[in-house]
């Protein structure tokens, strides 16, 4: 059995990841400061410590109270957008707070360390599927931060023998397969469970940015990934790093376009979902899908709910279930 630490581990992806350890026998501790996440995804027998990554001093008392067999680095904003209106704020707390956390871990002897990082590093891809060869251009401040964490753990490794994965993944989508855990943001930027929110009536309609893209439809096509698979592939990840770090892009290695979502939610539903089309965003590319032959080659990761239906009935219980989030079923 393993003891963990995972920042960000009351949200989204991070809370799964906490399960995955749990279910696998683990002790875990969950530090998030809850900003963005929910003690209500901090699932028994996980312990939370609510602090910032910006308290040092909790910080460093968390990491001493070791020995620690890895940290997952979950805690981060994460909105592209918002990343393009407030660059230095994003640099400062993405950058500058996970560099923070990897110096705590050097010093408190952590030898393997797992970064939550993001396909925005790949801002103009030249190729689909996009592997880890693909040229590394950052679509944004946001995407920039979360290269700069990936270079300062070369740096922890090559110095310090800290052996680090990071894991650059795609459109986490879909919710725990038993209803423990699922999506809940504010606001909610994800297409999935808008398109969901718009069948249940929670939303006037869906906006479709674009119809003229050359895709077979004319909308935007992205590699959806269930959340449980995502989890998954952290812990394979983790196996890796007992020989050397790695790097890793992830995702289904499938596309599906924005219709594509609104059609298999209105089959999974049985509900119509009202859609306006407009005009498209500045910046966003026709398609990106991940290559994970990598992962899959050298760990034997292999996603289970890699249908789109499954992952939409997932997200789609669970969100019937919680009309208002954690906080209120």
């Amino acid at each position: 059995m393993g003891r963990y630490l995972v920042t960000g581990g009351a949200g989204y992806v991070g809370s799964h990841l906490v399960l995955a350890l749990l279910d696998a026998g683990h002790q875990v501790t969950v530090y998030d400061n809850l900003r963005q996440g929910h003690t209500q995804a901090v699932l028994p027998p996980a312990t939370l410590i609510q602090a910032d990554l910006a308290d040092r001093i909790t910080l460093d008392c968390t990491l001493a109270d070791g020995p620690w067999d890895a940290v997952f680095h979950f805690a981060a904003l994460s909105l592209v957008g918002e990343s393009m209106q407030r660059p230095f704020f994003y640099l400062a707390e993405n950058a500058g707070l996970g560099i923070g956390l990897i110096d705590s871990c050097v010093r408190h002897g952590v030898s393997k360390f797992v970064l939550s990082s993001t396909a925005n590093l790949f801002g103009n891809p030249q190729r689909i599927p996009i592997d880890e060869a693909e040229h590394i251009e950052p679509g944004s401040p946001y995407g920039e931060s979360k290269l700069m964490l990936e270079r300062a753990l070369f740096w922890a490794d090559r110095i310090h023998g800290l052996r680090s994965a990071c894991l650059r993944y795609f459109n986490a989508a879909g919710a725990d397969s038993q209803g423990r855990l699922g999506e809940d943001h504010n606001p909610e930027t994800h297409l999935i469970p808008l398109v969901i929110d718009a069948a249940l009536g929670r939303r006037q309609e869906i906006a479709v940015f674009g119809q003229d893209y050359p895709t077979p439809d004319g909308t935007c096509i992205r590699d959806y990934i269930h959340v449980a698979d995502l989890a998954q592939a952290h812990l394979r990840a983790l196996d890796a790093l007992d020989h050397r770090s790695v790097t890793y892009n992830l995702g289904n290695g499938a596309g599906h376009s924005v219709m594509d979502v609104i059609r298999t939610v209105e089959q999974v539903s049985g509900r119509a979902v009202p859609v306006r089309m407009a005009d498209r965003r500045a910046g966003d590319p026709a398609v990106l899908v991940a290559g994970s032959d990598l992962l899959r080659r050298e760990t034997g990761w292999a996603p289970r709910f890699d249908a789109l239906p499954t992952i939409v009935a997932h997200a789609l219980a669970w969100r019937e279930a919680h009309a208002g989030g954690y906080e209120k079923k």
